[in-house]
């Protein structure tokens, strides 16, 4: 009897605890879902074909990216020898993520080039006026338009392209203000020379507002071998006119001049600032670019989709109506065909879908739609385990043994069968999870976890309740548990007590 209750109270227990981690710990819905972008990116190598290990390298250096971008939910998998594709659940905005993840984001620290001081200044004089440019069409662009305004900002353009003697082809008058700073940047970038001091020599990047405005700065920290080149490189241009500039993707993003006072040992501690006059989100870009490493090989979007937020919401709403249609005919079913061991049954299946989400909310698992159908199909699975205990129970009865024997020897006949079952069902989910696509992946999940739970709902917690129920005598009557083959039953239970 206290075994019994001592069980009945670990059941109770589960389903607090499970309740709870459903309040606390919201559900990770995939792209289905969520809605969000789906991204398909494709390696380019000038020569030869892209090998395992630098697909494998390309592809760590995004997942980096992408968990700095705080998409913690997305996934990442190979398409063939050179292609990867990229889900990110909640991401509505797939240009966004593709500024920051197609870039190979190779920094590299430059010393200028002697005799270069005059036509640095004119080109970051240029550079200036364009980012002045972009400040000003942005804030236009948010007013209401003025056709005056607007020949103006072109003008400036045009005279910035006479200086630089370059035009820009784009036909979106922002991007041509964009790719005309790209073009500067370049120019400026040039007229510095390389050193040994690289991204490479990296261990961290951060970033924060300047307090003096409203622009953001990027903060570095280098390695030990790192910051010896740093304290160097800056040490041979001490108290110079020679600057230093800082180089992402052939760009030129800032540069200073270093003082007198590091002419002897250069500027050490092993960490540098880059000001370059960002706004938030174009240092919180760079800073994940950095974080995440250089890319072996260029990559290029090659295919964008989006899944809206309200598809995504319509999916869940149907899976739910799917959900909790098939367990109202299943209970439906097993009530009337078991009765009590019936009801028990659906108390089962509902304690083992509490066990379910509280489970996938505590791994946690990314629900996808073929991971409900993962679900509702170990449902069935929990179904038909309790369909062959109570079977056997019956039998049991019909044989003319006590109801408490025949609950034992029901759960203990059927015990190897349903083990075999669900055994054999684990194999195929692990199988499956191992060579199959993400969607794919999502289902063998969500089933195999369903399988486990199903165990011990199936042969603990039906057999708990049932004990609990026949302790009272009013729960013992043969009727509630049997509904056909009355007088047979009744003939060889006469005169023995259930």
């Amino acid at each position: 009897m206290k075994r019994r209750q001592g069980w009945l109270f670990f059941i109770i227990f589960l389903i607090a605890f499970s309740i709870y981690l459903l309040i606390n710990y919201p559900f990770q819905l995939g792209l289905d879902l969520r809605g969000g972008s789906q991204l398909t990116l494709q390696l380019i190598k000038d020569k030869g074909v892209v090998t395992k290990d630098e697909l494998d390298s390309v592809k760590a250096v995004l997942d980096r990216r992408v968990n700095n971008l705080g998409v913690s939910e997305s996934n990442l998998q190979t398409l063939g020898n050179n292609q990867l594709i990229l889900e990110l659940p909640g991401e509505q905005d797939p240009l966004s993520a593709s500024r920051v993840i197609g870039k190979t984001a190779l920094l590299e620290f430059r010393t200028q080039t002697p005799d270069t001081f005059t036509e640095l200044k004119t080109f970051q004089a240029q550079r200036l006026k364009i980012n002045n440019l972009i400040v000003l069409f942005n804030d236009f662009n948010s007013r209401k338009y003025d056709e005056n305004n607007f020949q103006k900002l072109k003008s400036a353009l045009i005279n910035i392209q006479d200086v630089t003697g370059y035009e820009s082809d784009k036909v979106d008058f922002y991007s041509k203000l964009v790719d005309q700073r790209k073009y500067i940047n370049k120019q400026i970038a040039n007229l510095f020379k390389s050193t040994d001091l690289t991204g490479k020599d990296l261990i961290s990047a951060g970033r924060r507002q300047e307090q003096s405005n409203n622009n953001w700065e990027v903060l570095l920290s280098f390695n030990s071998e790192g910051g010896d080149k740093f304290a160097e490189l800056t040490k041979s241009i001490a108290g110079s006119d020679r600057l230093l500039s800082i180089v992402l993707d052939g760009e030129s993003i800032s540069e200073a001049s270093v003082g007198n006072q590091f002419s002897k040992t250069g500027i050490t501690g092993g960490s540098a600032t880059i000001s370059g006059n960002f706004t938030a989100e174009e240092a919180r870009e760079l800073e994940v670019q950095l974080k995440g490493g250089s890319l072996p090989l260029p990559v290029e979007i090659i295919e964008t989709n989006t899944i809206g937020a309200l598809l995504g919401n319509r999916n869940i709403i149907k899976s739910f109506y799917a959900a909790i249609l098939g367990l109202i005919f299943v209970g439906l079913f097993m009530i009337v065909n078991y009765r009590i061991l019936g009801f028990i049954s659906v108390v089962s299946l509902l304690i083992y879908g509490l066990f379910n989400l509280a489970l996938y909310s505590l791994i946690p698992v990314t629900i996808t739609l073929p991971g409900i159908a993962g679900l509702i199909l170990s449902l069935g699975m929990a179904v038909d385990a309790n369909i062959l205990i109570f079977e056997r129970i019956r039998d049991e009865l019909k044989n003319g043994n006590t109801l408490i024997r025949s609950i034992d020897n029901g759960f203990l006949m059927a015990n190897s069968s349903i083990i075999d079952g669900h055994i054999t069902t684990l194999i195929s989910c692990f199988i499956l999870f191992i060579v199959g696509t993400n969607f794919v992946k999502g289902f063998a999940a969500t089933l195999g976890i369903g399988v486990i739970i199903s165990l011990y709902t199936s042969l603990n917690c039906s057999k708990t309740f049932l004990r609990f129920l026949t302790s009272y005598q009013s729960m013992r009557q043969i009727k509630l548990y049997l509904v056909s083959d009355k007088n047979v039953i009744n003939n060889k239970l006469s005169g023995k007590k259930l």
